[in-house]
Order: C-alpha cells, then structure tokens, then sequence
C-alpha cells in the first residue's frame, strides 16, 4: 500500500513538464528534479518514517502544519519556511492533495527558471 504509493508520486512527478524523478544515491531519496533544481524529495522504501518534502509558501506550509499536525511537519534537512515534510504513513492528505502539492512546489521552482531554462522545458 504504501510502497504503491510512494510509486504515484513518483510517476506522477516524472509527468510535470521538464521534471525528472531519480533515485539519489548521495542523499538516499527519490530526488525531483527540475533543470537541475530540487522541487522535492521522497523516501523511495516504505516505512512509517517515510516521508515527502515540497516547496510551499511559507504562509501556506504554516498553515498546513497546523491542519495536519503531525502529519506536516517541518521539512526535513530543507529551509523550514519553505518546505515541509508530509508522513507518507499517515491517510490523512489523500494522494490527490499530495498530487496537488507536487505541483504546486513544481511550480514554485518553475518560476525561478531563467528564461532560458524556461524555454529548454517549453521545447
């Protein structure tokens, strides 16, 4: 169950225009990768510490936290304003708000692209 779900999350990453989901030997994570930048990492075993982390304004990651306390907690090994981790053991989000927040970090990296990177991804 849960490894299947650590399986979405991945595929669906890798469907983000430009976007690569690899495993990262050096951190040990399923890394999601955007022209070289990080939009988010994942545990690639499942366990009850594995986890998801993703970019989110820092207002909105706040936010989150206070919802889904002990769910949502601050992200792990990341800038604590900008990222949280999400407990991938826990059904508390359903994959389509964790989808949602994929896309969202995406895009959040996304627009820091030069315009060059930009128009590599646009093809």
């Amino acid at each position: 169950m849960l490894q299947q779900r650590i399986e979405t999350f991945k595929v669906f990453g890798e469907t983000l225009k430009g976007a690569k989901v690899y495993f990262r030997e050096d951190w040990g994570v399923l890394y999601f990768d955007l022209q070289g930048k990080m939009f988010g990492m994942m545990s690639n075993q499942a366990s009850e510490d594995a986890i998801i982390t993703l970019k989110n304004l820092p207002e909105k990651n706040e936010e989150l936290r206070e919802i889904y306390a002990g769910t949502v907690i601050p992200g792990y090994y990341t800038n604590k304003n900008h990222w949280n981790s999400i407990k991938l053991a826990s059904e508390e989000l359903t994959d389509d708000v964790i989808k949602q927040l994929i896309e969202v970090s995406y895009q959040l990296v996304y627009q820091k692209l030069t315009k060059k990177q930009k128009a590599e991804i646009e093809g």
